[in-house]
């Protein structure tokens, strides 16, 4: 069955996701508010997998209360916590449940999460991953055992165009595609001129691109992203713009300038879509959307 996160893809449309945090608990409240709010507004739901390696209610658990309340998830999977078996056997369930959109990742060491004394597992990397589904969509597990029963997944993967040096995150694109990458979300893109040198490259391979743009709620948090993030760089023009707002506008003028972003990536039609990454302001995405002139 195609997901209708695929269709999405596929139509040529410009497309809309964006991110729904599990909870550090079983209250399920705030997320599902957050679900309430967005199922109608974007194409697909990310549900985070022990982001930033901090334990929460897991990903397959939010992906599902996503699906039942009516909107279309992208089950992330990191393969930190989980051997193959474990892998394969939550793809497995995912699609018996109708959960057909995967994104996958290698995930963040486990030093910088708050369970530092559990082991990383790193069974397989994000590209092995992304080609163990195609092999479990071929009838046949990774011990090359035959499974009763189909699956289909539309996967996806993720690419970091502001990495410095940029050739490593180059060949690990070019791999998770030739894996059978079917879309890539981006790590946070600030400068869309380098973000457009970067697709002049990307174009020439068959996958669908979505241009990560994360919420800048302060000037402090930009400057501890550009000190503490590889990958991230925010110019130091977005940072004196966050400084200058008034005091109690900053969030205001984060939504501003996410807005202004996507608006430009669109009419420039850099690539195939956003991944819109709130952290932890959900309530805030239709807002950006709005500014964006997405609403």
């Amino acid at each position: 069955m195609v997901s209708a996160f695929k269709n999405a893809l596929t139509s040529g449309k410009f497309v809309v996701t964006s991110e729904v945090a599990p909870p550090k608990g079983t209250n399920l409240d705030k997320m599902a508010h957050h679900i309430e709010l967005l199922k109608d507004k974007v194409d697909a739901m990310n549900v985070t997998d022990h982001q930033s390696s901090v334990m929460r209610f897991p990903s397959l658990g939010g992906a599902l209360l996503v699906k039942e309340m009516g909107g279309e998830p992208i089950l992330q999977m990191t393969c930190r916590d989980r051997n193959r078996m474990a892998l394969e056997a939550d793809l497995l369930f995912a699609s018996q449940r109708g959960i057909n959109n995967v994104l996958c990742l290698t995930g963040d060491a486990v030093m910088f999460g708050d369970h530092k004394e559990a082991k990383g597992v790193f069974d397989l990397d994000s590209s092995q991953l992304v080609a163990a589904i195609r092999r479990l969509e071929k009838g046949e597990d990774l011990g090359g055992n035959k499974l009763d029963g189909n699956v289909s997944f539309c996967a996806g993967a993720i690419v970091t165009p502001e990495a410095n040096p940029l050739e490593p995150q180059l060949i690990k694109f070019e791999k998770k595609i030739e894996a059978g990458a079917e879309f890539i979300q981006t790590q946070a893109v600030y400068d869309l001129d380098n973000f457009k040198g970067f697709m002049d490259y990307a174009r020439q391979f068959p996958v669908k691109i979505l241009a990560g743009i994360i919420l800048l709620t302060s000037a402090p948090m930009a400057r501890f992203m550009n000190k503490n993030v590889a990958g991230v760089n925010v110019p130091q023009e977005l940072i004196d713009e966050m400084a200058s707002a008034p005091k109690g506008r900053a969030l205001s003028k984060g939504i501003e300038i996410a807005g202004r972003m996507i608006k430009r990536v669109r009419e420039e039609k850099m690539c195939d879509g956003v991944h819109i990454m709130a952290i932890g302001k959900e309530e805030v995405v239709p807002e950006i959307m709005a500014a964006a002139g997405l609403d």
